[in-house]
C-alpha cells in the first residue's frame, strides 16, 4: 500500500476521457468514454507501465464513477478493467445500465 499513488482525476470532455495526473502534471493513466444520452460508455482504460500496480487504475474508475453518479447518469462498462472493478465494488453496481424488461407478451 505504501507504493499507492494519489493522482488527481479529472474529466476532459474535449478528449472524451478521464485523466489521472500526478503532482508534476504527468498523465499516469486515462479512461476513454463515449456519452450516449444519459449513459456513459467506458471503452478503454490505460495506465502508464511505470505506474501499474500503484492504484492509478482504481483511482480513475472510482473518481469517474463518482462523477457519473453526481450527474445522475448510468454507465455501460465495455472496458474489462471497469467491469472487474465494479464487480469487486458492489456499492457501484447500481450505476450499471440495466436493459428495461420487455413489455412484449406472446
Amino acid at each position: 500500500m505504501g507504493d499507492e499513488l494519489r493522482p488527481e482525476v479529472t474529466d476532459v470532455p474535449s478528449r472524451r476521457r478521464y485523466e489521472a495526473r500526478l503532482p508534476d502534471g504527468a498523465v499516469a493513466g486515462f479512461a476513454e468514454y463515449l456519452l450516449a444520452g444519459e449513459m456513459v460508455v467506458f471503452t478503454h482504460t490505460e495506465v502508464d507501465p511505470a505506474y501499474e500496480g500503484k492504484g492509478v487504475g482504481g483511482a480513475i474508475v472510482r473518481a469517474s464513477l463518482d462523477h457519473v453518479r453526481s450527474r445522475g447518469l448510468v454507465v455501460l462498462p465495455l472496458c474489462p478493467f471497469y467491469q472487474g472493478w465494479i464487480h469487486r465494488h458492489p456499492d457501484y453496481q447500481d450505476l450499471v445500465y440495466r436493459r428495461p424488461e420487455s413489455k412484449v407478451t406472446d
